[in-house]
């Protein structure tokens, strides 16, 4: 694994969710907070962590965030000083700054200002508990357009024990299966010999109308 930087500014449950995860893929994290307890129980959990405004570009740079080539912007309710500090950031050459948006409105000043990737972590999670919902055979789901996504689908009798040629999934489906998972074991860009047993569960991706019939299937 390649050791990355990651700055992320705005601790409410978002921002130490990421920070937390990043931190224990083993990734070098600089959590950035204006408020003091929030920073603090942040120690445990990152590389770094500091009080700053994320607005103040002179507090950013004295923190080194001009270096860091991921920035993750996680400030809450607070639409304009999310806006400033991402301008901020793609003022200081930054690969890449994602933003946490709050709703429709903001999304769309994100683009305009630049933002790389815009994150609604509200609307993302919906997806997902709906897809359960509507799904007893849906797993988890990543949405990544509005027409295409992946699927975690579980594997059900009627492709019990049969190969991914037997059952000719891209060409009858339109969709691939990019890993096959049994138990704690994965099976990352499986042969086309390689059966799938009841129980497995198949990472899949493809065109949300061709996904929905292949899970017809299985």
């Amino acid at each position: 694994m390649v050791k990355k930087q990651f700055a992320v500014i705005g601790l409410g449950r978002f921002g130490v969710s990421v920070c937390r995860e990043l931190y224990k893929l083993g990734h070098d994290v600089l959590a950035i907070d204006v408020v003091e307890d929030k920073v603090s129980e942040m120690v445990n959990y990152s590389t770094h962590s500091a009080v700053a405004d994320g607005t103040d570009e002179k507090s950013l740079r004295s923190l080194g965030v001009g270096n860091f080539d991921h920035v993750i912007v996680a400030i809450g309710d607070n639409l304009q000083a999310s806006i400033l500090c991402t301008l901020l950031l793609k003022d200081m050459d930054i690969k890449q700054v994602w933003v946490k948006a709050q709703n429709y409105n903001h999304h769309k000043v994100l683009e305009k200002i630049g933002a790389d990737k815009i994150i609604h972590p509200e609307h993302d999670m919906g997806n997902r508990i709906a897809q359960h919902l509507i799904s007893d055979k849906v797993i988890d789901s990543i949405e990544l357009s509005e027409e295409y996504a992946i699927v975690e689908i579980g594997v059900s009798n009627s492709i019990h024990n049969r190969s991914l040629i037997d059952l000719d999934i891209r060409a009858k489906y339109g969709v691939t299966v990019l890993a096959i998972r049994r138990g704690k074991d994965i099976n990352i860009s499986p042969l086309a010999h390689d059966k799938i047993y009841k129980d497995d569960i198949l990472i899949v991706i493809g065109h949300k109308n061709d996904l929905k019939r292949f899970e017809a299937v299985t």
